[in-house]
């Protein structure tokens, strides 16, 4: 009897674990300061959601759309896999951006899930036609009291192109000196970021690793394998950082250990 009820409450351990791991959303925020940034713009306040792959957080994702609300960001950025190409549902991943569209400005770029499923054009036109602004290889200047930023978004290479090729197209017209902010599926090209002059990049596709341990990072992640050096948090290499959201849901690997799925903020802030 004894061991019964020992494996009875290792049981309900594991299914509470698991639960809390993969659906208690938390907020991890981050401070942007850079002479680059225009007065004006100080304090602005960025949201970003990536790696949804079709999750639920809630009845038609209130919870995770009450998350974002409750950061009152001034826009949102959704960098890829909203979608998730194992189990296609376009309509369950609209929940979301429907409230979030309702909260601020959204732009989004695409993840390698949306190309997978073939269906790049039709996920384009459904964002479109709810106001969200879709950034496919191209940049679009914010402007406050004269002062400007450039917010620049790129496919991803499963599209066919390479990255540094897209990244050139996008910010053909962003002059030099201006603030870039890009949102790019991928982590694992940091070097390119880089070597394009990106001056904060927001990303995700890690997963966070997947399974996290204690002190040593992330396990695996696409395109970078075991151990991998970019799954979570901000990183820096000359001018150029990037931050790497752990993201929101699960793919072929379907539960995240020490993973909490989590949202963004990023806070601009004139140095």
């Amino acid at each position: 009897m004894k061991k019964l009820l020992y494996v009875v409450f290792l049981l309900v351990f594991i299914v509470i674990f698991l639960y809390v791991n993969n659906h208690w959303l938390v907020v991890s925020k981050h401070v942007y300061e850079s002479e680059k940034v225009p007065g004006s713009f100080n304090g602005l306040r960025i949201v970003q959601v990536s790696d949804l792959h079709d999750a639920l957080f809630g009845n038609n994702q209130q919870k995770l759309i009450a998350k974002v609300q409750a950061q009152n960001p001034d826009y949102i950025f959704i960098t890829g896999d909203v979608i998730d190409s194992n189990r296609y549902n376009l309509e369950q991943s609209l929940q979301a951006v429907r409230g979030l569209v309702e909260i601020a400005d959204v732009y989004y770029v695409l993840g390698n899930h949306e190309v997978a499923t073939n269906k790049v054009r039709e996920i384009y036109e459904a964002l479109s036609s709810l106001g969200v602004h879709v950034m496919a290889n191209e940049s679009t200047v914010l402007e406050r009291d004269g002062e400007r930023l450039a917010i620049v978004g790129i496919e991803d290479p499963l599209m066919g192109r390479p990255t540094e090729e897209m990244l050139e197209m996008a910010t053909a017209d962003v002059p030099e000196d201006m603030l870039k902010l890009l949102l790019a599926h991928r982590p694992e090209v940091f070097s390119t970021y880089v070597n394009q002059a990106i001056d904060l990049v927001f990303s995700g596709h890690a997963h966070g690793g997947q399974v996290r341990i204690p002190g040593v990072g992330g396990l695996v992640a696409p395109g970078q394998g075991l151990f991998p050096k970019f799954t979570a948090g901000v990183y820096e290499e000359q001018n150029t950082k990037m931050v790497v959201s752990r993201g929101l849901g699960n793919s072929s690997v379907p539960f995240r250990i020490f993973n909490l799925p989590e949202i963004i903020v990023m806070d601009l802030k004139k140095k």
